[in-house]
């Protein structure tokens, strides 16, 4: 059974910075996915099963960054330049086999419990 455990949730204001982590029991092609209340589940980061590739979507280019640590088998989300739009759960995601990056909610076997991140004005 993969378990996905994340942790960097919080409240921020407007600008300042997070860095969401993603723990998880062995080495997947890992994405992140946010959803905000009222609104569908949408992509937000990728990044492959080796960490070469790596791709974002274009709402959080320039202020998010994905990256892994393959020896602590945890990916992270650092989130700068925050937003208040950028409210929302997000939620780690992981895939078994593959060696590309994965930008579909439906790509995904393994979901975490989500953490919320809330940016105020």
């Amino acid at each position: 059974q993969v378990q996905l455990v994340e942790s960097g949730g919080g409240l921020v204001q407007a600008g300042g910075s997070l860095r969401l982590s993603c723990a998880a029991s062995g080495r997947y092609a890992m994405g992140w996915f946010r959803q905000a209340p009222g609104k569908e589940r949408e992509f937000v980061a990728a990044i492959s099963w080796s960490g070469v590739g790596t791709h974002s979507a274009d709402s959080v280019k320039g202020r998010f960054t994905i990256s892994r640590d393959s020896v602590k088998n945890t990916v992270y989300l650092q989130m700068n330049n925050l937003k208040p739009e950028d409210t929302a759960v997000y939620y780690c995601a992981a895939r078994g086999g593959g060696f590309t990056y994965y930008t579909r909610a439906t790509d995904y076997e393994y979901w975490g419990q989500g953490t919320q991140v809330t940016v105020s004005s």
